[in-house]
């Protein structure tokens, strides 16, 4: 548990943040808090419950004892990977599945990101899913910056990736900066040619300096569908192409095989998100999975090197560490 103290001075944030430091950091009851804030014990009740809808408390839940527990430990030995695993019950939907593990994600990730900190997101169901969980957190001089761009033949993307976008920036008191880009050029030669431009260079230099990664993967099999592969961006040929290449998921619209190689695929030279290779160097990089269909895609992540923390529902979890 953590108490945060960057969200301000109005009257509320400050009796909240007195009560929240009272009773979770100093252990008085909350009549005595309400004694020496002087005021009732359900106005105390109150403060607390503010303190932890809007990211003034965190609470985190640990212990080694449980299945999620183990789990844990397993990944930092095998794949020296920080996880958060989320109990879902096994006869959970999969729509159902993504919701809590998106809920979990965004309370999360305010640990992860601070004033003068730049994330990177990576559009897709996923980060979706976890940009309608946001809890707020006042920060300062912080950007949030698109990682690949949304546009097909079809259209723009820009609503769809900016929505995203938009609520991490709402959340964090961030400047957003979209990247206006193709999500995939037609030609190679184009994509060269654009990434010389001085406006997409900006871009392109803030991602290279982002503190905080976040994306999801993209599988084929989901039984929530990846955007990337439901939503117009890719045609028959490239699908063909991707199966007999051996692919299994994207990042960032970036694919990777099984065994995490990438750099031959010939989708990626005409692909507008980072380079897995310039990825790995950002010091923290937030992986949001859930559902079973998506283990072949999170294990060539993971043999990717491109994960530091994953959020991951325990199933799905389980599945990989026992396979």
């Amino acid at each position: 548990m953590s108490v945060s103290e960057s969200h301000g001075g109005d009257d509320r944030v400050r009796d909240a943040l007195h009560a929240a430091q009272l009773y979770y950091m100093q252990d008085l009851t909350m009549d005595a808090i309400a004694t020496e804030l002087g005021t009732s014990r359900s106005s105390v009740s109150r403060l607390l419950n503010f303190a932890r809808s809007s990211g003034l408390v965190e609470i985190r839940v640990q212990s080694p004892l449980t299945d999620p527990g183990r789990l844990e430990d397993e990944f930092v030995k095998r794949y020296s990977v920080s996880a958060q695993i989320v109990p879902v019950p096994d006869q959970t939907s999969e729509v159902d599945r993504l919701e809590r593990v998106a809920m979990s994600a965004a309370r999360i990730l305010g640990q992860y990101f601070d004033s003068n900190m730049i994330m990177g997101i990576a559009w897709g169901s996923t980060v979706s899913a976890v940009s309608r969980h946001l809890v707020a957190k006042q920060t300062h001089n912080s950007q949030i910056v698109q990682l690949n761009g949304a546009a097909n033949y079809r259209t723009t993307g820009i609503l769809y990736a900016s929505e995203i976008l938009s609520r991490f920036g709402a959340a964090y008191g961030a400047y957003v900066q979209q990247f206006p880009v193709p999500a995939f050029f037609d030609d190679p030669a184009t994509k060269l040619a654009l990434w010389r431009e001085r406006s997409i260079r900006r871009v392109l230099d803030i991602q290279a300096h982002m503190d905080v990664a976040v994306f999801g993967l993209g599988s084929p099999s989901a039984q929530v569908p990846s955007h990337v592969f439901s939503g117009g961006y890719l045609t028959r040929e490239d699908f063909r192409a991707l199966t007999k290449q051996g692919v299994v998921g994207d990042v960032a619209t970036v694919f990777y095989r099984g065994d995490g190689s990438y750099a031959d695929l010939p989708l990626n030279a005409r692909s507008s998100g980072p380079d897995l290779g310039m990825l790995r160097r950002v010091s923290r990089r937030v992986c949001v999975v859930s559902g079973t269909a998506k283990l072949a895609s999170l294990r060539g992540a993971l043999e990717a090197g491109i994960v530091t923390d994953l959020i991951v529902d325990e199933g799905t979890a389980r599945a990989l560490v026992e396979a």
